[in-house]
């Protein structure tokens, strides 16, 4: 088990350092793809020291990334100088603490209270654990198949992941359900499991039908065949949200291009309402009727997050042009990248395998709207210093 990682690309200097640090097992690192590589092994490490010649907006951006993912995490920064600019960023930041390269002692007693620190936190999440959650339901809907939605909430649910948050995603669409392939998950566990246990689902019962995808995110697939599908009822669906609300944190539910009686079910059941518009005349005309049922059902607007994916597809119709046709204003852009079908095709989100892409960090801003945290725009995300408020 490694709990701290040193990160610093000069050879030179990660040698001059080592030596201390790895006598506590630290685990010494030349970039940030070994970084997210080492956190994902393990997920339990608590300190991170960046060091002076780690770009610094890279700093930034990962740093930002943990302290919303893993808040346990504390990220000790190095710099070449401590300069005053540099400071005032980290003071609206997460970073714990920033030290100046030739301060050895300062970078000793930065690294102790950054783990303290994580300990303390640690002991007090581990209390707040013991109150049950009630999940926030997020439904993503659009009236038109091939807008990107399952790749949205699959997505969004690993965004959602991590920091002590629990999260379960649901496939509603029971015909053609496509969350399974996409994590590369057998759906031998799946909706239709639980169909035999209405009118006494219990958390048991929930746990015995979900599919563990990693720590924090479950899964809860569609039926392998569209005959399993029709079995699922109305009344299922608002029960399997009843149980699940107490137990998980936030309920991502993904849903088909047509309104069922099981979706009606979810998205009476909603908190964040999140429909999905493309730049295509088709999907414009399908999220108005999508709003204006919204509408028709009394759904609260100021808890409606439109999304417009693959905004910067040049297809002769502009953001605002967009936002006119639907009615509302976006709450996220998230361009288009061929990445996304590259990691399709890989069965691997790509908020998971590469968190600083734009598309990721669009989908991170979506997530950081459901979870209530008032982040500033994604390329500004700054971290605070405990050294820099002494």
């Amino acid at each position: 088990m490694s709990l701290y990682v040193y990160v610093e690309p000069d050879d030179a200097r990660r040698s001059q350092i080592g030596p201390a640090f790895r006598e506590v097992g630290c685990t010494m690192l030349d970039g940030m793809a070994e970084l997210e590589a080492h956190l994902r092994r393990y997920p339990e490490t608590i300190l991170i020291i960046l060091g002076a010649t780690v770009d610094l907006e890279e700093s930034l951006m990962v740093a930002a990334y943990q302290r919303l993912q893993r808040p346990l995490i504390g990220v000790v920064l190095i710099r070449k100088v401590v300069e005053p600019g540099v400071v005032l960023r980290c003071l609206q930041s997460g970073v714990r603490e920033i030290v100046a390269e030739d301060d050895e002692q300062g970078l000793k007693d930065a690294t102790i209270r950054s783990i303290d620190l994580s300990k303390a936190l640690s002991t007090t999440l581990r209390t707040s654990a013991d109150v049950a959650p009630y999940a926030r339901v997020i439904t993503l809907f659009s009236g038109k198949g091939g807008n990107g939605r399952s790749t949205l909430a699959t997505n969004l649910a690993v965004a959602l992941a991590g920091g002590g948050r629990r999260v379960l995603l649901i496939d509603l669409d029971l015909q053609f359900g496509d969350i399974a392939i996409m994590l590369k998950l057998s759906p031998e566990r799946n909706i239709a499991g639980g169909v035999t246990m209405t009118g006494r689902l219990d958390e048991p019962g929930l746990r015995s039908i979900v599919t563990p995808y990693k720590p924090g995110l479950d899964t809860l697939l569609a039926p392998p065949s569209p005959a399993e599908g029709e079995k699922v009822t109305r009344e299922f669906v608002v029960e399997l949200l009843d149980a699940a609300r107490p137990v998980y944190d936030f309920i991502v539910v993904d849903t088909p291009a047509v309104v069922t009686d099981q979706v009606l079910a979810a998205l009476d059941m909603t908190d964040w309402y999140v429909p999905i518009v493309t730049p295509d005349l088709p999907t414009l005309k399908s999220v108005r009727l999508t709003v204006e049922m919204f509408d028709l059902l009394d759904y609260a607007q100021d808890k409606r997050l439109l999304v417009f994916n693959r905004a910067n597809t040049q297809v002769g119709l502009s953001p605002a042009e967009v936002e006119l046709a639907v009615g509302m204003p976006f709450t996220v852009q998230v361009p288009s990248s061929r990445d996304v079908t590259v990691s399709v095709n890989a069965g691997e989100p790509l908020c998971q395998t590469d968190p600083m892409h734009p598309v990721s960090r669009a989908i991170r801003a979506l997530a950081d709207r459901c979870a209530g945290v008032e982040a500033a725009p994604v390329r500004r995300r700054r971290f605070l210093s405990r050294k820099a408020r002494a």
